[in-house]
């Protein structure tokens, strides 16, 4: 494969369908795109682990929806690491990228970074949040924390709100090519059963993990026969067929399903991203009164934030905040080095 076919590929979300079975799919690939999102922060290496993870599942759950805005994905917990959230904006413009984030909250002096990052995240949530803008209402779904891996949670998602059998396979982590440095790389494969007119599963009393449904529960015999077939094909699928860059991943779906008819679509670019700006700050503070904008300045008289997902620092006069604001706007506020 040669250098320039490998960067075509990378950052890159590629849909598929197989014919033959009834699944959609897609496979994901990231390189600078995962780089650039950790990067932003200085995390131990279980929990890096974790938000490279669940930045791959965003990018593929991302490409599968018509998204207008914005998807989200959130694992809430108990334990030492609180909090996972990525976000996926949908491009801008035909031929655009689509960009994400993702940042991590968790327990400096609690984290383990010897022992099982998911364990760590405790009892909790993991949730799906589908925001298309203004004028339409957002959408929220949840499920428990279950099966052991981010991966299991989604596909306990999909299965228990959406009632679409799924399927991860994913690999990620550090990587490093003659002549090259250090790098972060993941790649992933996520099938997933095409929607039927009328589904029959109830949600209630499923055959998985806490009574949460699966596909056993969702498919009939026939739909149930494909879909364990392209399920025991991808089992045959290796960690550097997933990450490449060798494996291009037309020649995966080739390989992995070629008896199923696969059919791939335009490949989608995705790349890190974020929103956040002076504004958006401002009018997240504007719920709050003078007295309040008061608490929140320091001794130096000014207003700080920070944002989370890329770490842009934000200073404001307090005179401008708040729905009580005595001075205009000063548009010299921004992000400070």
């Amino acid at each position: 494969m040669t250098l320039t076919a490998k960067i075509a590929w990378d950052d890159t979300v590629l849909p598929f369908q197989l014919d033959r079975s009834d699944i959609r799919g897609r496979v994901a690939r990231l390189d600078g795109t995962l780089d650039n999102i950790l990067s932003q922060h200085s995390y131990p290496a279980g929990v890096e682990a974790m938000v490279a993870e669940m930045a791959l599942l965003t990018a593929l759950v991302g490409q599968t929806i018509k998204l207008r805005w914005k998807l989200s994905l959130q694992v809430r917990g108990d334990g030492p690491l609180r909090l996972i959230a990525t976000d996926f904006f949908a491009p801008a413009e035909d031929g655009a990228p689509a960009q994400i984030r993702a940042y991590a909250s968790y327990d400096k002096d609690g984290f383990d970074d010897a022992a099982d990052p998911f364990a760590q995240i405790g009892k909790g949530y993991f949730a799906i949040l589908i925001d298309q803008g203004a004028g339409n209402a957002p959408y929220q779904g949840i499920t428990p924390i279950a099966g052991g891996a981010l991966t299991a949670c989604a596909e306990a998602y999909f299965a228990q709100s959406e009632q679409l059998p799924t399927r991860f396979a994913l690999s990620y982590g550090r990587s490093q090519e003659p002549g090259e440095g250090v790098h972060w790389r993941a790649g992933g494969v996520m099938l997933q059963h095409m929607p039927k007119a009328s589904p029959h599963a109830t949600g209630e009393d499923g055959s998985g993990e806490e009574g949460l449904l699966s596909a056993e529960d969702i498919l009939d015999a026939d739909e149930g026969e494909n879909w364990n077939r392209a399920n025991t094909l991808l089992d045959t699928v290796e960690d550097l067929e997933l990450i490449g860059p060798r494996v291009a991943p037309t020649d995966l779906l080739v390989r992995l399903f070629h008896e199923e008819s696969p059919r791939v679509f335009d490949a989608q670019a995705v790349q890190f991203g974020c929103t956040c700006s002076p504004a958006k700050v401002r009018q997240s503070l504007s719920i709050y009164s003078a007295k309040d904008i008061s608490h929140m300045t320091t001794e130096s008289g000014i207003v700080t934030a920070d944002c989370q997902f890329c770490g842009a620092h934000y200073e404001f006069d307090p005179l401008t905040l708040g729905f009580e604001a005595a001075r205009p706007v000063d548009d010299g506020d921004g992000p400070a080095s």
